[in-house]
């Protein structure tokens, strides 16, 4: 049971840790993070950015290889995502003018992260 606890909580770090270099990295390419962990009764989406008129919805994924990383993000997770998105689009005022887009960021051991954009 404790292992099975410190492996959670493990997880759970290392996903925040996670979260936290993607948005750095996103910054670093020019978006403005609008929120982290955004979390609404569909779902959640870890990164929430924005670069003019385009709302970009990002999925992190800490992984060793890229592949696994895009791999992980299956249809339950885009779907979940897509729900939570137009949950947050709904209280926008400018919601009407903005286009959407959906990314993953691998975040990868002793790598800097790789942005997929349009991922799905």
């Amino acid at each position: 049971m404790r292992d099975t606890r410190q492996a959670r909580q493990k997880a759970e770090w290392r996903g925040r840790f996670s979260e936290r270099v993607a948005a750095f990295w996103l910054m670093l390419k020019g978006y403005r993070v609008v929120a982290l962990r955004y979390r609404t009764f569909a779902g959640e989406i870890d990164i929430i950015a924005m670069r003019g008129d385009l709302a970009v919805f990002v999925e992190v994924k800490a992984r060793r290889q890229e592949g696994l990383a895009i791999d992980a993000v299956g249809f339950s997770a885009q779907t979940r995502i897509r729900a939570a998105s137009d949950i947050w689009l709904s209280g926008r005022k400018d919601a009407a003018r903005l286009s959407q887009r959906y990314d993953i960021v691998a975040v990868l051991p002793f790598r800097l992260p790789r942005h997929f954009p349009d991922a799905f």
